[in-house]
């Protein structure tokens, strides 16, 4: 016949449970750090071959053709009208001479050089 377990068969059964339990939450910790660490090897990588920004951006019109306006390279302005294409200093001051408007935010012109 089976005798009943004592005290101490449970008590380390019990720790045996825990230990497994353990041992399956460090692996599981363990996998989250690792794809952690990968996304931000990852996030590192793009930050390093992202290019660097511009410092002169041009905003086109919804159709694309004509030219609505000139933003500094860092102006939330131009980041919030997402129609802006990199532009040279050249190009900028290009644009400028042809009367197209200067954002009035982040004022092209002025860091150009030009009168206001």
């Amino acid at each position: 016949m089976n005798e009943p377990a004592s005290r101490l068969d449970l008590l380390r059964f019990a720790r045996r449970v825990v230990v497994q339990q353990a041992t399956a939450a460090l692996r599981q910790i363990d996998g989250w750090i690792a794809d952690e660490e990968r996304r931000e090897a990852e996030r590192r990588r793009a930050e390093e071959v992202r290019p660097s920004p511009s410092d002169w951006l041009i905003q086109y019109g919804l159709n694309r053709n004509n030219i609505d306006a000139v933003h500094a390279g860092d102006c939330w302005a131009a980041r919030r009208s997402g129609r802006c294409r990199p532009a040279s200093r050249e190009q900028a001051l290009e644009a400028l001479a042809h009367h197209v408007k200067a954002c009035e935010f982040c004022r092209p012109d002025t860091a150009l050089g030009l009168p206001g």
